[in-house]
């Protein structure tokens, strides 16, 4: 169904009335049980949230926190936050104390739903006693005041409430994977022309699956899974934890999924660690096996329905999707930005290219700069910074382009590029300037490694710091492992540095023992290196490791 101008609440009572027998939203509460939730039920409880909101009688537009895992309460608390004429903040589910203290109080909210979290423990102390908390079901135990009983206990919303296009109603905070989390406001109108040129593009229909399980806080979930199920009225299902994802996705059977690339990266590496490539290819060669190969890996996988498959967030290396495609899985690439609603560019059925992050989606307009910068006009581009006039200009060009940050290119047909950020770029002793992303997306090509940083400012070449795949880590002790890796990575290191110009080649690898996670700060929530952190972890001992002069070299 195609709509025209419709912004979000206005589609929450379109489907009240439509479809309100119909399922929208199945929620796993453990032990393999589910609740369903009728479009009907879940605007019923989400009018009764926003009656009890109103009834707070806070000051209008305040904003309202909302931290928690994916689940059907998360999306019912968004309506209900707009519905009692307010504007909702996510705060992504693995962030610290001090993080959630910097978001509460910048962004000013004055309540919290806190939800389906596993770090609770050490988030709690960053939230400010003057913030009301409400509680989901699937929260950690507290003294809160719960959903159940709020929706109890208040009758229903009884009128459909409107707001204005341009009104704010998320201010989104950056996963600060640069310094301190940026608030980014959006507007209704943002969201609505997001999610119609999205499912223009994807001709996502009403009979789509899909499984959320990306944080919500990230505008690729809210656009693609949140709003895109908003506007095109299909079933969304949610993932219970890490441990149960495999069975997740078995009662979904999406039709539709995206993901980022780290977790296809670990999905591959999962089959891979049960079919190795070398028996993978050749049985790919038998005609009549090949099909039930490729059937059954999707199968394992949970894709096997899949019709469309997405990855966004950061790059994919092509060896990946080359794998992915295969398999006869269409992957695409998407590129865009918390700043854009992630409404800029997506490749496109029979026509994506290998390396390119695709075309201009409807209403945008691209152009590169002259020193290389991507620069984008979007219908999804954000109303400013909050509270940061200063930031907010220097955003965007005069002529209102935003500035990515980017570097990049456009082939002919009009399919975009992405070739390093502009601030990543670092110079050599030598005064050349090297951009990291390129070289270490050839590294990620090895199935063995997981993350990989490119560094060496200042050096006479670059230098790659890895972290080893998480199947592969256990092994490092065996001695006999650890040679058989170099041997691989010193191969691997010869084949890189013969593609790049001579002032790119990389000098030797270092193969970490420590683990980038989120948990010490090495990652964002959406999984994208800290380089700033990475670099300052290990600054003291770069020196050391070129002086070894060795290829490949253990931490």
């Amino acid at each position: 169904m195609h709509t025209t101008n419709k912004l979000p609440l206005d589609m929450v009572y379109h489907w009240e009335t439509t479809k309100a027998n119909s399922l929208y939203l199945t929620q796993p509460i453990g032990d393999g049980k589910v609740v369903d939730y009728t479009w009907g039920r879940a605007v019923d409880e989400a009018r009764r949230m926003a009656s009890y909101l109103k009834s707070l009688s806070l000051p209008e537009k305040s904003r309202i926190g909302l931290i928690s895992k994916n689940c059907a309460h998360w999306i019912m608390t968004d309506w209900a936050i707009w519905m009692a004429g307010h504007v909702s903040v996510p705060l992504y589910p693995t962030l610290n104390a001090d993080t959630v203290t910097y978001v509460l109080n910048h962004a000013e909210c004055e309540v919290l739903f806190v939800g389906k979290l596993d770090g609770w423990d050490t988030m709690k102390p960053g939230v400010p006693d003057s913030v009301r908390c409400i509680s989901y079901p699937l929260s950690p135990p507290n003294d809160f005041e719960t959903w159940d009983d709020i929706v109890a206990k208040y009758p229903p919303l009884e009128e459909n409430v409107q707001r204005e296009g341009d009104e704010l109603a998320t201010v989104v905070y950056t996963s600060g994977s640069t310094g301190q989390p940026k608030g980014v406001m959006l507007s209704f109108r943002n969201m609505a022309l997001a999610a119609e040129g999205g499912l223009e593009v994807l001709q996502v229909s009403s009979d789509e699956r899909m499984l959320s399980y990306l944080p919500m806080a990230h505008v690729f979930e809210r656009t693609f899974v949140e709003l895109a199920s908003l506007y095109a009225g299909f079933h969304l299902f949610f993932a219970e934890s890490l441990d149960t994802f495999v069975e997740d996705m078995k009662r979904a059977q999406p039709t539709l999924f995206l993901s980022v690339p780290r977790l296809w990266v670990r999905f591959q590496q999962g089959v891979l660690q049960k079919l190795p490539q070398k028996k993978l290819d050749t049985l790919l060669k038998i005609p009549i096996v090949n099909r039930l190969i490729k059937k059954k890996i999707l199968k394992g996988l949970g894709l096997d329905k899949a019709k469309l498959a997405g990855s966004g967030s950061a790059p994919l290396a092509s060896d990946v999707l080359d794998w992915y495609r295969n398999l006869g899985l269409e992957l695409l690439e998407g590129y865009g930005m918390t700043e854009n609603f992630a409404y800029s560019h997506i490749n496109k059925f029979g026509r994506s290219r290998t390396g390119y992050v695709g075309e201009a989606m409807p209403g945008v307009e691209t152009r590169i700069s002259p020193e290389g910068e991507i620069l984008v006009k979007s219908p999804g581009s954000m109303m400013g910074y909050y509270k940061d006039e200063e930031k907010t200009r220097e955003a965007f060009t005069e002529d209102g382009f935003l500035k990515t940050g980017d570097k990049g290119e456009i082939d002919e047909m009009g399919r975009l590029k992405i070739t390093g950020r502009m601030k990543e770029i670092f110079k050599t002793s030598k005064g050349k300037y090297i951009a990291p992303a390129p070289i270490e997306n050839r590294l990620m090509a090895h199935q063995s490694i997981e993350l990989v940083c490119v560094s060496g400012a200042n050096q006479t070449q670059p230098f790659a710091m890895i972290q080893l795949a998480e199947g592969v880590r256990p092994k490092m002790a065996d001695a006999d492992f650890r040679k058989e890796i170099e041997a691989s990575f010193t191969e691997l290191v010869d084949k890189v540095n013969k593609t790049v110009d001579p002032h790119e080649k990389l000098a030797f690898v270092i193969i970490v023992s420590d683990e980038w996670s989120m948990e010490n700060s090495f990652l964002t929530p959406t999984l994208k290196l800290k380089r700033n952190v990475v670099e300052e972890a290990y600054e003291s001992q770069v020196n050391e490791w070129y002086a070894k002069r060795q290829k490949v070299l253990w931490q």
